[in-house]
């Protein structure tokens, strides 16, 4: 197992302490693409933050994250600074932001090798060039020289998963990261991340709203909404949970073709917003007195495919 998350709860605002994340549990193993899927605002990334304690002063944790069996949570500064970059490394979902604008490429893929690595300056430069062909780029010498800005978009992620996997780390989360891409290069990007998962055989979290892409790279995939992981299946097409079943059919299909979109009711409840009973029960079509109630557990219905409802 390269990680397991236990029970993990993410409070906001000393105060009021508003949970944004409830009782979290997943696991990736080793060489596996674990998928996390959701709305904007259910979670994912202050999921993927927290593994990388990356989240500002006013957010608090309980729970555990365990990493090769050391929980994150309790590291030092050093010890994660330590870890962060070398281990366990982060693809943001907006390369230009990710990139500092002011530096050359080539010497932010350097600089991971240089606080992670013993290599010389020439050695580094060797290395960082091996990285950026890794990742199909091309003209190196002329990138390696080039700002984030003279680059496309395709090209600064492919700089940011060089960043990623330059010193071979165990697990590797990717926010998101084709957002911002055109189409064919998101395939490209999918394409590619797939080949380094094959060939280092890590692991990766791989963050996205986008079933399509998620269902056509991932083992796993974890539903999440609200702060809750709903659902738990290797295969979109076996979904059983209400909104997993409203995710795939607000999918644009051709049989629907002039016909309206689906869209799914209401909206991602805020964190002050939330009730105590299932997490969706708002916007739930199956809906009933007893859901506004009771949280359901989230438990195993078949080999490995775990839901979080009351009447599946």
């Amino acid at each position: 197992m390269t990680i397991e998350i236990k029970n993990l709860n993410i409070y906001f605002n000393e105060k009021t302490k508003l949970q944004a994340v409830n009782n979290l549990s997943f696991y990736v193993k080793k060489g596996e693409i674990m998928g996390l899927v959701g709305e904007s605002g259910c979670g994912k990334s202050l999921t993927s933050l927290s593994i990388m304690r990356l989240l500002g002063k006013n957010a608090s944790f309980s729970g555990e994250i365990n990493f090769l069996g050391k929980n994150i949570l309790n590291l030092s500064k050093k010890e994660m600074g330590s870890l962060r970059g070398r281990e366990i490394s982060m693809i943001f979902q907006e390369p230009l932001t990710a990139l500092n604008p002011l530096h050359r490429v080539g010497k932010q893929i350097g600089e991971i090798l240089k606080i992670h690595t013993s290599l010389s300056k020439k050695e580094i430069k060797e290395k960082t060039l091996e990285l950026m062909e890794e990742v199909n780029l091309k003209d190196l010498e002329d990138t390696y020289k080039k700002f984030p800005h003279e680059l496309s978009g395709g090209q600064r992620q492919r700089i940011v998963i060089a960043m990623a996997i330059a010193c071979e780390p165990k697990l590797i989360i990717a926010d998101e990261p084709t957002t911002a891409l055109d189409v064919s290069t998101q395939a490209q990007i999918i394409d590619l991340l797939k080949e380094i998962n094959k060939k280092k055989d890590n692991s990766l979290l791989f963050i996205s709203h986008d079933l399509d892409l998620v269902g056509d790279l991932c083992h796993r995939i974890a539903i999440m909404y609200a702060g809750h992981i709903i659902e738990v299946i290797e295969k979109l097409g076996d979904a059983k949970h209400p909104y997993t079943k409203c995710l795939l059919d607000a999918i644009p299909n051709p049989l629907h073709k002039g016909k309206d979109l689906y869209s799914i009711p209401g909206r991602v409840p805020t964190l002050s917003e939330r009730e105590s009973g299932c997490p969706f029960v708002t916007r739930c079509p199956m809906a009933k007195k007893r859901c506004h109630e009771i949280l359901p557990e989230l438990l195993e219905r078949e080999d490995g495919h775990l839901v979080r409802c009351l009447y599946i």
